[in-house]
């Protein structure tokens, strides 16, 4: 493999005139970063970041054994290591993005705004402007591409993260580099095992990345407590229980509803009534969409390109692309069309399960390749 593509489009005498700050987790796939770039004789400065619950909390919280790991591989390649509070910035911006979401019946995507508003936002500001490139360990790629810095997806589909830097701002992109992101995850593995990593047969983290194991559910209810309201079978209008806060559910959820006579799939929610609509069945009609309408697009595509500059003058232009609504490896087409207002309807070719408000609609070129930015869904 050459430098360039190792390197998402750098060169190696490139990437040694810049200055590089790795955000390093704890985590396997930060720690292969430091490893890649230390073989290529480069001595990046290591960030530990900062962000999990209050210290009052009871919470269990993996953080202090993450910065165990951090320090220990930071060590290992003579890097140094700087932890970085982050704590106040994502409890104020992330925690009150999710909870306005949730609290206004919409499904929000937390790990999102955390790459946007900390990890290249908050981190910047106190630390990361002093560098010239912040490397992670995500598993996406950059290509250089008619003058312009495209975010491109990983080999590995299971682990490709681009949907979740859709949102990240086109000068956090220009300063963004993925040393693990032309790897698999077993690739990755393989590596931190020969090199006898410290972590190398650590479990991945699960679910939003400041909360450890503490139940999604319970991170609300610590928030928006609780507000009962009825179950209602959206076909008959019957009543046939009570949620115990429309926050606590998504559409297009099935598990863990509680309910009798079942299987039973959200399908709406009605705010202002709080009242939770339900169908019956393994695989209600209702609980499927094929159009649905995508605002506040936050484009990807570099503004120097010819199809930037297009964007910028009239928007994305009607055509064929690839999506995704959720973090899976499925990427589904579609045709997009621009109603005029700034504003997307997105016409797949197939039925998507559990399209929900306030998800982002994450875009793609037709061959998946390139990530053109994302959209929150409004139905």
């Amino acid at each position: 493999m050459s430098d360039n593509d190792y390197l998402c489009g750098m060169n190696l005498s490139e990437i040694k005139d810049k200055t590089i700050a790795v955000l390093l987790s704890g985590g396997v796939d930060s720690s292969v970063v430091v490893h890649e770039l230390a073989q290529q004789g480069l001595h990046p400065d290591c960030f530990y970041i900062k962000i999990g619950p209050e210290k009052e909390e009871e919470w269990d919280c993996s953080s202090e054994e993450d910065l165990e790991m951090a320090t220990a591989v930071a060590h290992r390649y003579g890097c140094r290591l700087e932890v970085i509070d982050c704590h106040k910035e994502y409890w104020d911006q992330v925690t009150r993005y999710t909870m306005d979401k949730v609290r206004a019946g919409f499904t929000p995507n937390p790990d999102v705004m955390c790459n946007r508003l900390i990890k290249f936002g908050a981190f910047d500001e106190k630390k990361g402007h002093e560098y010239d490139l912040i490397a992670t360990g995500h598993y996406a790629q950059t290509e250089w591409k008619d003058g312009g810095k495209w975010l491109t997806t990983s080999p590995d589909p299971v682990k490709d993260q681009t949907d979740f830097l859709a949102q990240i701002a086109s000068w956090q992109l220009e300063k963004a580099l993925f040393p693990i992101g032309h790897y698999v995850k077993n690739e990755v593995r393989e590596i931190a095992e020969r090199e006898h990593l410290v972590n190398a047969r650590r479990k991945d983290s699960q679910g939003i990345c400041f909360l450890g194991k503490i139940n999604y559910n319970d991170y609300i209810r610590r928030y928006l407590g609780e507000q009962p309201g009825d179950v209602i079978e959206l076909e008959t209008g019957k009543r046939i229980g009570e949620h115990r806060g429309l926050w606590f559910h998504t559409i297009g959820q099935r598990k863990g509803l509680g309910f009798g006579g079942g299987p039973w799939f959200v399908v709406k929610k009605d705010v202002e009534a709080n009242i939770l609509y339900v169908s019956h069945g393994y695989d209600p009609a209702t609980a499927y969409k094929k159009d649905f309408l995508v605002h506040d697009f936050h484009s990807l595509i570099p503004s120097s390109t010819p199809m930037g500059e297009q964007y910028a003058q009239q928007g994305l232009a009607a055509g064929s692309v690839c999506f995704k609504i959720r973090h899976t490896p499925e990427y589904h087409q579609a045709e997009i069309e621009p109603t005029g207002d700034g504003r997307y309807i997105i016409h797949s070719r197939e039925k998507i399960h559990g399209v929900a408000p306030g998800q982002f609609c994450v875009v793609y070129d037709e061959q998946h390749h390139a990530c053109w930015g994302s959209g929150e869904i409004t139905l």
